[in-house]
Formats: C-alpha cells, structure tokens, sequence
C-alpha cells in the first residue's frame, strides 16, 4: 500500500539560519547551523571575523545590535562566556547592545529575513544545498549575501555553572542604566613574560 504525506516531506537535515549585517556597508553573510543554540551565534560570529576581520583594518571595537532572544540574551551564561573568549580571541571590545523586548523589528537584519523568505516562498526546503542556493539568490541593497554552512552538531541546553561564571561575569562591564541591554567586553592581552 502506497502511503502519501498530507504536508511536505521530511527534511535530510534540519538547518537554522543566522544572519551578520554589516550596518556600514550592508553586507551580509547567512550562516546555516544545525541548531540554534549560544554556540553557533558564537561561532557564527568567529566565522564572519574570520573572512572581514582583515579587510577591515584597524577596527578595534564591535558593536552587534542583538535583539535579546533566549540563546543570545544578556543572561544567557553560555553565550556571556563565549563572547568573552571570542572578546580575547580576536582582541576586539565587544558592546552587545539589546533591542528591547518586542521592538526586535527595528533591528535591521530583521528586513533581511523577509528578502529571504521571498526567495524560498513556495520551494520545498528539503536538503541544506536547496536552502543555500535559495539564500545565495536573496538581495540586500542590491548585493547577493556570502552564505556559509557552520558543520557540527551543537548540543542544546548548556549551561554554565555560577562558579565557572564568576570570573566572566567580572569581566562583563554592563551599564548603569540598563544593565541586561548594553554589555561592554575588553580584551584581555595576554601579558609577555620578561626573560
């Protein structure tokens, strides 16, 4: 007996998009991760360093423009630690600033999103090749994205125990005034030893 599905098929793999929006220059990169978790933003982020980093110069200051949600939020332990090794791996200061609650829709890279969701309107989303050749064909501001896939499966659920956070909570200079929406993260440098 043949069996057919009243919605689509199954897909081979699942994948989740995240998107870094230069604000600057308006380009964009589409990351492609297995889950949405604290580290794939993290390493999202390290892989879009990776490739801009030396065309940008002298840049010794971050700002990413985040919209609080549960994986990336300003207390989130898991993603306050790895941004704090990201902040010493690539000797930038990092200011994550948070859109408030519900006002998400004035981040930009959220304008994004529906370029590409025109882009796959009405193709079936079954295999991450069809989901890339989908995100490579959107337009922002004229310009086709740099699209990348993040390998690896990322567990969910990771947390980090108080007393492992302590000292990046030290290290975490967040604001008087809105203490969980405007976090500043200074590199530590590595001090030479003297022979």
């Amino acid at each position: 007996m043949t069996e057919g599905w009243d919605h689509d098929p199954p897909a081979k793999e699942r994948v989740v998009p995240f998107g870094i929006l230069t604000v600057a220059t308006g380009a964009l990169m589409v990351l492609f991760g297995s889950r949405d978790t604290s580290d794939v933003w993290v390493d999202a982020l390290r892989m879009w360093w990776l490739q801009v980093g030396p065309g940008l110069g002298s840049i010794r200051r971050l700002v990413i423009y985040l919209d609080n949600g549960p994986k990336n939020s300003g207390r989130r332990t898991q993603f306050l630690k790895r941004m704090v090794q990201f902040a010493d791996w690539s000797g930038l200061t990092v200011r994550l600033v948070y859109y408030p609650p519900y006002h998400s829709k004035y981040n930009p890279i959220e304008r994004c999103w529906s370029a590409l969701e025109k882009k796959w309107n009405g193709v079936l989303l079954n295999c991450r090749e069809v989901v890339c050749q989908c995100a490579r064909r959107m337009t922002w501001k004229g310009r086709h994205p740099e699209v990348k896939h993040l390998p690896g499966e990322y567990p969910t659920g990771v947390r980090v125990a108080a007393k492992e956070m302590r000292p990046y909570n030290a290290r975490l200079n967040r604001s008087t005034t809105l203490p969980n929406y405007d976090i500043t993260i200074e590199p530590q440098v590595a001090k030479k030893q003297v022979k």
